[in-house]
């Protein structure tokens, strides 16, 4: 057997990252060369909350979807055409389903901005297939973490998989003027140092302990993909952080990389609603 890929969780920042790749998106090209290349790609977003059920894009070609308004033409001309992989889509239901996750399929989604931004900079050829897998909407850290773990037998199977959010997320302070953002490297380094230490306790439970945790995330969907991340890793991981800077001053385009040989446990406790 092969070893695992690594997990990954990217900061995609806002649309114009497509066209203004900056320090994080040659950070992610040149990781994209650097990785065993995958079978496939299993990410979670941001950008795609959904009733109930987990939902999981299952058409052969998944469309991109430019779900933001408001920015230069251009970007909206932008297409990402990875393939999909139903197959894989299936085998994705059989394991979530195991660790006690309802789930959907669904062959008419196709791949938020969340997805297939940080893509464009890692793997610009497209020709990866690509499955994109949901966050319900009553999500906690806890259960963000146990879907990474359901998900983790996928490493070992040649599949990356990749939690895309932002390591902070303060959109009411999006281009402010005269404010002080230095809570945004303080929670940065906050996150760094439990990640480094392996304190995912402490992670859990952020809002409790990190400086300006609430600030740094008014709402939590853009900080739940770091522990799918994390749960895919498993507890004995080594973590890499690609520095990829802040922009507009308040959204970190930092990145982790995550590699480990032990999987985590298949079965995760029982989800409930």
């Amino acid at each position: 057997m092969h070893a695992p890929l690594p997990a990954l969780f990217v900061s995609h920042g806002a649309p114009t990252f497509a066209l203004d790749p900056g320090l994080a998106g040659a950070r992610l090209g040149q990781l994209g060369r650097q990785l065993p290349k995958p079978k496939a790609i299993v990410v979670v977003s941001a950008h795609w909350m959904t009733n109930r059920a987990v939902s999981i894009t299952a058409g052969a070609a998944p469309e991109t979807i430019h779900d933001f308004g408001g920015f230069p033409a251009q970007l909206y001309e932008l297409a990402y055409p990875a393939p999909g992989l139903p197959a894989l889509a299936n085998r994705i239901a059989m394991l979530l389903e195991q660790n006690n996750w309802p789930t959907r399929l669904d062959a008419g989604r196709g791949l938020d901005h969340g997805a297939w931004m940080p893509l464009l900079h890692l793997y610009p050829q497209a020709d990866i297939p690509v499955i994109q897998v949901s966050m319900p909407i009553w999500m906690t850290t806890k259960d963000a973490l146990h879907l990474g773990r359901a998900l983790a037998p996928l490493r070992q199977e040649g599949v990356l998989i990749i939690g895309s959010g932002s390591l902070t997320h303060n959109l009411y302070e999006f281009g402010s003027v005269g404010v002080n953002t230095d809570y945004v490297q303080q929670f940065c380094d906050w996150t760094t140092r439990r990640l480094e230490e392996r304190n995912t306790q402490a992670l859990l439970a952020y809002r409790a302990h990190a400086p300006e945790a609430v600030r740094a995330h008014p709402s939590e969907e853009h900080f739940f993909p770091l522990f799918v991340a994390l749960g895919a890793a498993g507890d004995a991981y080594e973590m890499t952080l690609i520095e990829g800077g802040v922009t507009y001053g308040v959204l970190s385009m930092d990145n982790y990389l995550f590699n480990s040989s032990a999987l985590p446990p298949t079965t995760a406790p029982r989800i409930t609603t």
